[in-house]
């Protein structure tokens, strides 16, 4: 099993993957939950302090939070070296500074070679079920279509590169570097729509209900497979008048999410009085995301 979690920030994502990957760790399953949010939080909420990647935090359970170096190595394997030829050849830029631009330019680089990382994990049988806390969702998805609209690009102005190009001898041209890219690319939207299912992760608000409309048109036009919804933060018991209003508040979009998502497996997390933080305070979530199941 290959589960994403996504929604927008700041509503759940990694509390829902944390106790989902608990859930399956239960079984014996061997399983790995990944994040690649800039801000991580996995660690704090299963309480681990140690430095190693996977870390090993129950048994079956191992966690990983991915950041700028581990995208780094997987951009060299794959086009860094070669993408880097062409550009430092009419420009004089180090690497180290080239790797910035390119993240700062596609914003979404780290999610789509992440998904290629978690790939080549299912190629490896290393786990038995991965569970990705993504980033928000929207910037990978578009990141998938980068290269074909890079060669669009370069086709409009080829005169242009090949003077940039004299007097260099790139060991591959940059269509063909491109060429792989957009293949790999193709690879990786196949595993998504084949091999991962989506779990979406909301809260009962305005804004977070009307980007969560535009997540789930993405997901379907590239035909992913999104199985189940989320509804966080939930005011089930209110006892104040503070509570009760934000109940309330929330009446109309857990009626509208429920309308609009018939058709998915819906969970309402409710509101906690603490923070979910350490592996009993998940097990809650646990009984919550999958009810009655032993």
């Amino acid at each position: 099993m290959i589960s994403i979690f996504a929604g927008k920030g700041g509503v759940g994502k990694t509390t829902c993957a944390a106790a989902t990957a608990l859930y399956h760790a239960s079984f014996g399953k061997r399983t790995l939950v990944i994040s690649t949010d800039a801000t991580p939080s996995l660690s704090h909420i299963f309480e681990v302090t140690g430095k190693s990647k996977p870390a090993r935090v129950a048994d079956s359970l191992y966690i990983s939070e991915l950041g700028l170096d581990e995208v780094r190595e997987l951009w060299n394997k794959k086009f860094g070296s070669e993408v880097y030829d062409f550009f430092s050849s009419f420009v004089s830029i180090e690497y180290e500074e080239f790797l910035g631009f390119m993240t700062s330019l596609l914003p979404g680089l780290a999610e789509e070679f992440m998904v290629d990382y978690i790939r080549e994990l299912d190629l490896r049988r290393e786990y038995e079920t991965i569970i990705w806390d993504s980033a928000p969702l929207g910037q990978t998805l578009s990141l998938l279509e980068t290269p074909a609209m890079m060669v669009e690009h370069l086709k409009l102005a080829p005169r242009v590169y090949s003077r940039l190009r004299r007097g260099s001898k790139p060991r591959e041209s940059i269509f063909g570097v491109i060429k792989r890219w957009r293949d790999l690319s193709k690879e990786n939207v196949d595993f998504l729509c084949k091999r991962v299912e989506f779990t979406l992760v909301t809260i009962p608000e305005a804004l977070a209900v009307q980007q969560l409309d535009g997540i789930r048109a993405e997901l379907d036009r590239f035909g992913f497979r999104v199985t189940g919804l989320v509804i966080n933060n939930v005011v089930k018991a209110p006892d104040s008048d503070f509570l009760k209003a934000r109940a309330r508040g929330q009446e109309q979009y857990i009626r509208r999410l429920r309308e609009g998502f018939s058709t998915l497996r819906i969970a309402e997390l409710p509101m906690f009085p603490e923070e979910v933080k350490g592996v009993d305070r998940l097990e809650r979530v646990v009984q919550v995301l999958f009810p009655g199941e032993d």
